[in-house]
This record gives C-alpha cells, structure tokens and sequence, in this order.
C-alpha cells in the first residue's frame, strides 16, 4: 500500500499534507515533523510510523491523550480516513485503498493462509460435551467430571448477575479460576460502530494490556475459536506482530456467541509460560463463552429497560421544570442534594439509585397545579399557597398505579412534612415521616434559600447553612441536617449550587438545569462540557461578546473514553 498521508482539519494551516514515508513525529515543539501550535498538544505528542504498508500511531505518554474518533489509544493501527484528535486539533490519515476496501472503516487483520489453523466454536460444544470413550482410564474420566462441574458451576453464578460490569467480573473470575491466564479481556461490539470496544480487563500487572488484533479479529469475524501456543515458533501468524512484541507466550480468544448474533470476544493470554493453554483449555473457554454470552445479553435487556425506566422519570421530570420555568434546575439540584445528604447517612449504592430517582420526581404532583399559581412571579397568597399543597399528593397519586415506581412514593408525598408535626399533608412528626421524606425536606429547602427567584435573589450558602441548623430538630430531621453539613463542609455542596460558578467571570449558565458551569482552563469554542448537576453535555459558543452553551444531543457526542487496552493493531 502507498500513498499515506497526514491531512490538517485545523488551524491556520488547514488542508496541508504531510507524507508518511517512514515516521512522523507530531507535537508542540519545533523539532517534530509536525509542529502544532496548540498548548493541549505535548511537546513530544505521537507518532506515525509506515512499514511494510502497516501505519501505526503511537502517543508518546502525552499529557492529554490521543484520541482516534471516541477512543484514547496507546497504540492503533490507522485505517483510512481514520480522524486523530489531539488537543484541539484534527488530522485525517489517508491512503490508497483497492475496491475491496471496507467502506465501513473496519478492517481486520487476519492471515488467509491455508495453514491458518482454527476451530468453529460452534463445533467445539460436541467435543467439550461429547460422552467419554468406551475405554477411557479414571484419569480421563475425573478430568471431564470437574470439567463439566466447573462449567455447570460458573453457568450458575452468571446467569444470576444482572448488573453488566459485576457480570464481566464474574464471567473473568471463573475464566481466570480454570486457565492458566495472566490477562483476561472482555470485548463487546459497539451497536453504532460495529467496532470492538474493551468494556473489561482483569490483569496480573499494572501495564496496559495488548491484545493481538490477529487473534481477535479471528475469533470475532468468523466465529473461531483461536489458540496460539509458542507464538513466536506459530506459523498461523506473520512475523512482528505484538503478540511476539508484548512476549505473548500464549493466547487464545473465543466468540461470545448469542443465537446467531456475535456480541464480541474473551480474550485471554499468558507471558512467559510456552505451552500455557492446550486443546481442552480451549473447549473450556468456549464451553464458559457460551453461558457468559447468554447472561450478558440478558443483562443489556436488563440495562436497556433500566434505561428506558430512568429516561422515562426524566421525562416526567422535564414536564415539571417546563411548567414551572421560576424553578428551573430544582429538580436535579434536589436530587444532587439528596444524594449527598445520604452518602452521609451511610445508603448503600443499590439506595442511592432510588434516591436519584426519588429526588428526580419528587415535585412530579405540580403537574397538577393551575399554572397561573405554579408560574405566578410574586409571593403567593394563602388561598394560592393552599393550592400548591396539594402536589405531595398528587404526585403519590400519579405513581401509585405502576408497582414499580411504588418505593419511590415516600420522596414524593414525605418532603413537606416538619419535623415537628408541623408540616403536609399529614401533619406527621419526628420519624413518623419516613427517612426518605426527611432526607428530600432537607434538600428541597437548601435549594430554595440558595436558588434565585424572580422576587427574591437567593442567599449565600453559608447564610442558607445557617437557617438550615436553626431549623434543626422543629423542622428538620436532626440527622439529616447534621449529614447535610458535613457534606457541605467536604466541599460535596458548592458544586451543585446554582450560582456557585456565576462569580468566576469564566462560567456559562447550563442551558437545561440553569446551574453554573465553570470553564476549564483553555477551553475553545466548540468544546464539549458536563454539567455536574444535569448531567447533559454542553457545547461552548460565542455570540455578541459573550459565550454561551447550546444542549448537544447524544447521538452527536464524541466522549473520549480513556482505555488501557491497546488492541488494534499488530506491531511491526
């Protein structure tokens, strides 16, 4: 293949060429073959080497990452019309392709050769489960019980894992229980990409792990399951490669295969030990596959209606902070509150969750208050305010016929009840008031002294903290009170607050939640923020001499996810 190049997507010198004939290097300094003028690239950023076709780049430990598309790399095997990112600029890597070039971007390594040896994985169910023979000595017959009992085992521990992430450490466990392996890698397929994605690593070291794209890229496109023993002495593969490069002793990579679709590959190899992993190694890796592949798709329809659950909350939600615009960002402002409220009454993670959902639809009951009260800008009449008592209620209403969202009432219907009896809907006091009620009280108030409103600006937070102890023990839980001041004092508080950022002349209102956002150092027009309190991305823009931010919808997102899995390519 000839023809390689550089192309430059930005700054002044945009549309420049640079050829690749053997290396370039790219940074800051002026001693590169690429100097960018650019204070997010290092002096020393990557490099572009060419050989034998092959164009790799390498970042140089740069200080803010190589990105290819959403991927941080370490090592990657370009492909054409990959675009690179580093800092703020852009380059597109071409070269001359033939006809049978993969227009998907995709291209996988792999040696056609006819003494290529592989296994489909299918078939290698009927060895792995195949009656023992007729004249098979004790030996070999104990060795397929604890096979089988293994398999079995590990089939009962996945399938009982709903969670993807605490799955994957299950599905290495037992892997890394049964083989000799040093380094385990879970790769999954990326719906929108179709490109192999890390989602798992489990290592012996610290060092990043290198995957042989080889072997992957086997397994995953024709469905084989792969093993190489000895690689160095291994004809299957071409000389150079990174699984002699990384001393890569043995290795072996399976399908994940779910009826007739492949979600990705389990990766695992051995350093330094020749003949680590023999046939019946292999069977077992593929006899554990298939369980594993079966739980996992199982926990992405779990993880999807999980998702669906949250986003159709969130709707809810926004219907809220629509109709009430004087209020706008309560919602998620209560709800960061709450969570830290009970961080510190110690709620384990699976309760947080509830907590974050619970805070999300707390106010969903105003739904049901007359706008002309719900929006009114001034300070509401007693006849007005009777009105908008009535939400706790409602809200509870509203959820009392889906069962599921039945744990997230008390949040709901609770947070406007006093401590001291005080309070409604009920008049409930002490800890006649669920703690869910209690904890949201202590929250919803904190918000509304330090948020601004259009007949009133909000007060300091130290002065809110103030009227906050004062309220302790008439109309606030004690404990929670006490657990929101110690957040406050970590420093977990001011980030959630409305104005917290407003002082600092680098700072853009969130356009969704109206929270402050604090522009990082060196931030351009054009990069993409996170609100802390929303969550939603934000890009930053610049119009009659002042920056703004525009919402950006997800299926624009480009969200570098730093990686220590370097598996693109092979090395020359």
């Amino acid at each position: 293949m000839s023809g390689e190049r550089l192309v430059l997507l930005t700054g002044t010198d945009t549309g420049q060429t640079i050829p690749i004939t053997d290396q370039v290097q790219i940074g800051r300094g002026p001693d590169n073959t690429l100097a960018l003028d650019d204070p997010q690239v290092s002096r020393n950023h990557a490099t572009v080497t060419l050989k034998n076709g092959i164009a790799l780049l390498r970042d140089l430990d740069s200080g803010n990452g190589t990105y290819v598309a959403d991927r941080r790399i370490i090592e990657y095997r370009l492909q054409h019309n990959d675009i690179i990112y580093l800092g703020q600029q852009q380059l597109r890597f071409e070269q001359e392709v033939s006809e049978k070039h993969d227009t998907s971007g995709v291209r996988f390594q792999s040696n056609e050769d006819e003494s290529y040896q592989s296994n489909d994985a299918a078939s290698m169910y009927q060895t792995f489960f195949q009656a023992p023979k007729k004249d098979s000595d004790t030996d070999a017959l104990q060795q397929t019980e604890r096979r089988l009992q293994a398999v079995y085992a590990a089939n009962q521990i996945m399938a009982s894992e709903q969670d993807l992430q605490k799955l994957f450490d299950r599905v290495m466990e037992q892997v890394f229980a049964l083989v000799a392996a040093h380094n385990g890698v879970i790769l999954l397929r990326d719906k929108t990409s179709g490109e192999l994605i890390g989602e798992f690593i489990r290592s012996e070291s610290d060092n990043e792990v290198t995957v042989s794209s080889t072997i992957v890229d086997r397994a995953f496109t024709k469905s084989e399951a792969v093993i190489t023993v000895n690689a160095a002495d291994d004809s299957r593969f071409e000389s150079g490669m990174s699984i002699i490069t990384q001393n890569i002793s043995s290795a072996m990579c399976v399908p994940l295969l779910h009826q007739d679709e492949i979600l990705g590959v389990i990766y695992v190899d051995n350093r330094g030990t020749t003949n680590a992993f023999v046939q019946s190694d292999l069977e077992l890796l593929v006899a554990l596959a298939g369980p594993a592949a079966i739980a996992i798709k199982n926990a992405q329809h779990v993880e999807a209606l999980r998702q669906a659950y949250q986003d159709t909350l969130i709707v809810l939600a926004n219907a809220i902070e629509l109709r009430d615009h004087y209020t706008v960002g309560h919602t998620w402002r209560v709800t960061n509150f709450s969570i830290e409220v009970c961080k510190e009454l110690g709620w384990s993670p699976e309760k947080l969750k509830e907590v974050q959902m619970g805070g999300v639809l707390h106010d969903v009951g105003k739904i049901a208050v007359d706008d002309a009260v719900l929006r009114k800008p001034d300070k509401l009449t007693d006849e007005e305010y009777e009105k908008i008592k009535v939400h706790p209620e409602r809200g509870a209403q509203l959820l009392q016929d889906v069962e599921f969202l039945h744990p997230l009432i008390p949040y709901c219907l609770y947070h406007h009840e006093r401590y001291d009896g005080k309070g409604y809907p009920y008049g409930l006091k002490g800890e006649e008031i669920p703690i869910e009620g209690r904890a949201v009280a202590v929250a919803d108030t904190f918000d509304a002294l330090t948020s601004n409103r259009p007949y009133r600006k909000g007060f300091d937070p130290e002065k809110a903290m103030s009227i906050i102890r004062e309220g302790k023990g008439t109309q606030f839980d004690p404990v929670c009170v006490d657990a929101l001041v110690r957040a406050y004092e970590k420093g977990n508080i001011d980030r959630i607050l409305q104005d917290y950022y407003k002082k600092d002349e680098k700072s853009i209102a969130c356009p969704f939640c109206s929270t402050f956002m604090r522009l990082p150092e060196g931030a351009e027009v054009g990069d993409t923020m996170q609100c802390e309190v929303c969550h939603r991305h934000v890009g930053l823009q610049f119009q009659n001499d002042a920056y703004y931010g525009r919402l950006i919808p997800k299926s624009t997102l480009r969200i570098p996810q730093p990686s220590s899995i370097i598996s693109e390519a092979d090395s020359p």
